[in-house]
């Protein structure tokens, strides 16, 4: 990889953090395969490029500290929140806004700490409900610009001259990686697995696992008629006046049959997303492609996409058009959308002032590879007292992946569905250390650990819905998905 070091003399007036452009930016996959081998690698991907929600990508490894946290011990975003207080720094304004900070998996089953909901009945993998780094040097692209630099915050030394030391080795150590990376090739091809089965697993443990007919290898959690009943009592529950929306999923379990940073560079190259990411938490990697953002905030101001919403792209261009003004004037896809942005708003009010609460953008249609969606946009201002990690809590798990009332609906979806979701509608993004946050929804993302690649897949239920047309909507969705899986 050719470069040109600048000298790192864009910093803070106190010298921190220590910043050095690279001259050509890099390609972001080359970078990305350079720093893939070193410990709970790290890139937040924005591989569908777009001058304002696609503009910016992440790269980071080897954190100084890594938090790892079950659902059923300490309060994970009050644990995280006392190791981010330890470690203050500025921010540069003229650079890509992560610049250092927590990073990481929030995972759906997170929300069992926040409210009381039951656990499901199956969980065989027992990915935790939160693994988050604090990574004190980055690489950050700017793709409008097509510029590239290393970021070195220096912790988690805080007297000033042992963190700018610390710093710069930091930096020239991140320069060392580009250069002498181990290239895709010295990456095994088919390694080893140790698979989860029946032989490691009592088989009361295991959720059974019924056969996709389409596709061989591929299983889920329900067969076409049991999920059709499923969708059918959460349409009696919602005609009970129990919710008016719930999220349901099946889960898609196929065979690892190589690396997952491999499946990963395949899935950006076949399904490109604005919020897509790779992350490596030790035993289990998670490779998404969420064209979701869920919480944003720069300063004091916040902003949550959620969408509801979907059609398949249609391969006639004039047909696909009239699939997304068919999307746009459906009432019951709309009726979808904007009770989720009614949670949204009261989910943001708990920590923002209420009169910055508002909808500047309801029921956009945006274009995917694979589908079409609708996209809404909430934006209001933090009070002051409320933090990054606060907004966070407030509205986790996200409304447009469990439903409304939230709390009922996810009592619902852990009735229904036989498993823990794991990452999946979880988040995965970063909190910085002078407070910004970015993070998406993890939906269209494959979980990959102990020898399986698991792919839920699932969409909101509401009275109107038809269980056959809300099967057959998992399977579009799924779609980007089941390409990546082969090479």
């Amino acid at each position: 990889m050719t470069r040109q070091s600048a000298s790192a003399n864009e910093t803070t007036a106190a010298g921190l953090p220590l910043v050095c452009e690279l001259r050509p930016a890099p390609d972001v996959e080359e970078t990305f395969l350079r720093l893939a081998a070193r410990r709970h690698c790290l890139f937040l991907d924005s591989a569908l490029r777009d001058p304002v929600l696609g503009r910016y990508s992440f790269l980071a490894a080897e954190p100084f500290d890594f938090l790892r946290l079950p659902v059923d011990g300490a309060p994970a975003f009050a644990e995280l929140a006392a190791r981010l207080a330890q470690f203050k720094s500025e921010t540069i304004a003229e650079l890509p806004p992560f610049q250092g900070g927590a990073a990481g998996l929030f995972s759906y089953d997170l929300a069992r700490q926040l409210e009381r909901v039951p656990a499901p009945r199956f969980d065989e993998f027992g990915v935790p409900a939160m693994a988050v780094g604090l990574y004190d040097v980055l690489i950050a692209f700017d793709h409008a610009q097509d510029r590239a630099w290393i970021i070195s915050q220096g912790f988690p030394e805080t007297e000033p001259y042992a963190r700018r030391q610390r710093a710069a080795e930091r930096l020239r150590e991140v320069q060392s990686w580009l250069s002498n990376g181990a290239p895709a090739s010295a990456r095994p091809a088919r390694p080893a697995f140790d698979r989860l089965s029946a032989d490691l697993l009592p088989a009361e443990e295991l959720a059974p696992q019924f056969a996709v007919p389409t596709r061989p290898d591929l299983t889920s959690t329900f067969a076409e008629p049991e999920y059709l009943d499923v969708i059918r009592r959460a349409i009696e529950y919602i005609r009970a006046g129990d919710v008016f929306q719930v999220n349901l999923a099946q889960r898609l379990l196929y065979p690892a049959i190589d690396d997952a940073v491999s499946l990963y560079l395949r899935l950006r190259r076949r399904n490109a997303a604005t919020f897509a990411g790779y992350f490596d938490l030790g035993d289990f990697q998670i490779a998404s492609a969420s064209p979701e953002r869920f919480l944003q905030s720069r300063g004091r101001d916040v902003e949550t996409r959620p969408i509801k919403g979907t059609r398949r792209r249609l391969a006639s261009p004039v047909a696909d058009l009239f699939v997304g003004d068919e999307l746009r004037a459906s009432a019951k896809d709309r009726a979808e959308n904007v009770m989720i942005v009614d949670l949204l708003r009261n989910d943001l009010s708990r920590v923002c002032t209420p009169e910055s609460v508002c909808v500047p953008a309801l029921c956009k249609v945006e274009a995917y590879e694979f589908v079409q969606h609708l996209v809404s946009v909430v934006r209001g201002k933090l009070r002051p007292e409320f933090g990054a990690l606060d907004l966070l809590q407030a509205a986790f798990p996200g409304g447009s992946i469990s439903g409304a009332p939230k709390v009922r609906a996810t009592e619902i979806i852990a009735e229904l569905e036989p498993t823990a979701r794991g990452a999946y509608c979880g988040a995965l993004g970063y909190v910085g250390f002078e407070g910004t946050c970015d993070t998406n929804i993890l939906i269209r993302t494959i979980t990959a650990g102990r020898g399986w690649w698991q792919a839920p897949v699932g969409g909101g239920i509401v009275a109107a819905s038809t269980p056959e047309a809300e099967y057959a909507e998992t399977w579009h969705k799924a779609e980007g998905l089941l390409r990546a899986l082969q090479p």
